[in-house]
């Protein structure tokens, strides 16, 4: 009995033992066979470091590939604290090399951290810094590859192209609004060590960083510079408030240029102030748009069928009044009797308020909101205004009347294309934009392509094509003689617009503008120029922004591929009984010369010397009989 009883326990422990062993190799069978890779992840990860490899951004390219922001390949500093024995003299060296204090790289060197990155005074090192850094050969003592954003322009685009920060990360335009899609993924170089931070003596493993994509613009670059040169010749001869200058293509509202004064430049974007960097004025600034909304009535006007603009007719007596307020005439005595194309070409005000009084306030304001006007066009870039348009129950016949030449609502530059375009492309209101496509770094393949995005039609093709030989007459005939270019068909329209303090409009002070396109019976593309305030000439969108816009727009005739015209419209080179002449260049001469060559004109000099330097109005723009030439004298 005793012995049986033994027995049965011993075989009981056997058994348990048995079971205990299985398990125990089943343990490991499962630990080695399922858990194997979680569990080396984790020790890996208890003995591994990694040195950081910064990815490069993805580029940013022009329509045509030019490239107008790149990386350029910098290094960085990087300590690993628990490998450097001698703290105190590698901080001494290093920061003798760096030309730093040595508590700042001493603080560094002794920190209670896997990794150390030095920075400002360890990043963007040059190679000859680098390689003395290098040349000690200290451990713990790091030198890692960093790409830094580079815009190979400087200052072109840069209030759209933006600029990033220290770490690479995108702060205002298409580098902020871009900013998920340019950022790539950054690698690695994997040592291993132990747990006092020791380096063992293990193979290192490199994650090779991934690149950003490359983001292609509908900007032309050509296009671009020949409005950046613009805009800086405007900056030194009339010193304005601002000035802005946006070119887009009317039949998708690809924007093919784009610019504003003052700027910055996006490699140096720290010594700009904040105002200047973060404010985009072609989509950003709001301001009465004077003259230049007038085409907006126009082709409202004739959408309606309200008026016929050469059967029809109206006298100005030099202004009108509404409602016991007198809206003047910028002409003194008026333009006496003329059709409504003439009004157009003369920018007669008073004209144009009875164009608003047969729309009537329904009608106008329904065209003005279907032109995109009160609303943001969206636009792909970060900032845009919306501007700002009256309530139609608050509109009565007053602020009807300057609603239609101008005056009391306030637009933004990109609203004033965009509508415009609608106006002259043959009716339809599109969304502009900016980026045409997302691109593949390596291979080049698209990743996402913008196309043109229909809003709504406006108007009708058989209004749009009357809208621009209307426009076309302006240019040939009227306002914007100033923009004529032989032997090609422009059409446009200028603006001068008072400006607006405290509720009260400015006295001499005035926005200048001019939207134009080319050519006229087949819009390729669409220029709105408007300077702020420009000083030391006469303040009229005729006289300043035209002769701009023809500059540009006879650069845009040959990048564009735009042949000349037989059918161009003839110059008149009277206007008003009042007749134009081409203003001869005369500078170099001397004054006595000069003052002979202008003869017929009334001449102002400035400056004590004998030599002509600089003239204004430039030559070879038209200037009327008996007009003011202003000579700039020096020795």
């Amino acid at each position: 009995m005793f012995f049986t009883t033994t027995h049965k326990r011993i075989n009981f422990l056997f058994v348990v033992i048995f079971i205990f062993i299985v398990a125990i190799i089943a343990k490991v069978f499962y630990i080695q066979v399922f858990q194997y890779k979680k569990l080396n992840t984790l020790a890996e990860n208890l003995w591994s470091r990694n040195l950081p490899v910064t990815a490069d951004r993805g580029r940013i390219l022009d329509r045509n590939g030019n490239v107008l922001a790149t990386n350029i390949t910098t290094t960085s500093l990087v300590l690993i604290p628990n490998q450097i024995e001698d703290k105190e003299r590698v901080s001494k060296d290093i920061a003798e090399i760096l030309g730093v204090s040595y508590e700042a790289i001493y603080e560094h060197a002794s920190k209670r951290s896997s990794i150390e990155r030095v920075h400002p005074e360890g990043r963007g090192l040059s190679y000859e810094v680098a390689e003395k850094i290098n040349n000690l050969n200290y451990d713990g003592v790091y030198l890692l590859k960093e790409s830094k954003r580079h815009y190979p322009y400087d200052t072109v685009l840069s209030h759209t192209l933006g600029y990033v920060g220290i770490d690479n990360q995108g702060l205002s335009g298409i580098e902020l609004k871009y900013d998920k899609e340019l950022t790539g993924t950054n690698g690695a170089i994997k040592y291993f060590s132990d747990g006092k931070g020791n380096r063992l003596k293990l193979n290192e493993v490199y994650d090779e960083p991934i690149s950003g994509l490359d983001v292609s613009l509908t900007i032309d670059i050509d296009i671009q510079l020949a409005i950046e040169n613009e805009l800086d010749n405007v900056v030194s001869k009339y010193n304005p408030d601002g000035a802005l200058i946006i070119a887009m293509d009317p039949n998708n509202a690809e924007i093919l240029g784009m610019a504003s004064r003052p700027t910055f430049n996006s490699n140096e974007y720290q010594l700009a102030t904040e105002e200047v960097i973060n404010r985009n004025l072609p989509i950003w600034m709001t301001y009465e748009p004077g003259s230049t909304f007038k085409i907006i009535t126009l082709a409202s006007s004739l959408e309606e069928k309200t008026i016929n603009l050469f059967e029809d007719r109206y006298y100005d007596g030099g202004g009108i009044t509404v409602e016991g307020a007198r809206i003047k005439c910028w002409k003194a005595g008026g333009h006496g009797d003329e059709s409504f194309l003439q009004v157009v070409e003369n920018s007669c005000n008073p004209g144009f308020v009875v164009m608003g009084q047969k729309l009537g306030k329904e009608r106008l304001f329904k065209y003005i909101d279907n032109f995109g006007f009160g609303k943001k066009t969206g636009v792909d870039l970060n900032g845009e205004s919306t501007g700002i348009m009256f309530d139609l129950d608050k509109v009565g016949p007053v602020e009807l009347a300057t609603t239609s030449f101008g005056q009391g609502i306030s637009v933004t530059p990109i609203q004033q294309v965009t509508g415009v375009s609608a106006a002259i492309n043959g009716g339809i209101l599109y969304k502009p934009y900016i980026v045409k496509r997302l691109l593949e770094p390596e291979t080049k393949a698209t990743i996402l392509e913008n196309t043109k995005q229909e809003v709504r039609r406006v108007i009708s093709e058989e209004t749009s094509s009357l809208v621009r030989h209307t426009l076309e007459s302006v240019v040939a005939n009227g306002t914007g003689k100033n923009a004529y270019i032989e032997n090609f068909r422009v059409g446009g329209k200028t603006g001068t617009a008072q400006k607006v303090n405290n509720g009260k409009y400015m006295v001499g002070n005035y926005i200048v503008s001019f939207i134009g396109f080319m050519p006229a019976d087949n819009p390729q593309i669409v220029l709105y120029v408007a300077i702020d305030n420009p000083k030391g000439i006469t303040q009229y969108g005729g006289t300043v922004s035209a002769p701009i816009a023809k500059n540009i727009l006879k650069e845009a005739a040959g990048i564009l591929n735009i042949p000349e015209s037989k059918d161009a419209m003839p110059r008149e080179y009277t206007w008003l009984d009042t007749k134009y002449n081409l203003l001869p260049d005369v500078t170099g001469m001397s004054k006595e010369e000069a003052v002979k060559t202008l003869k017929g004109y009334k001449i102002e000099t400035n400056g004590d010397g004998d030599k002509v330097i600089y003239q204004e109005p430039e030559a070879n723009t038209y200037v009327a009989d008996g007009g003011i030439v202003r000579l700039m004298l020096n020795n």
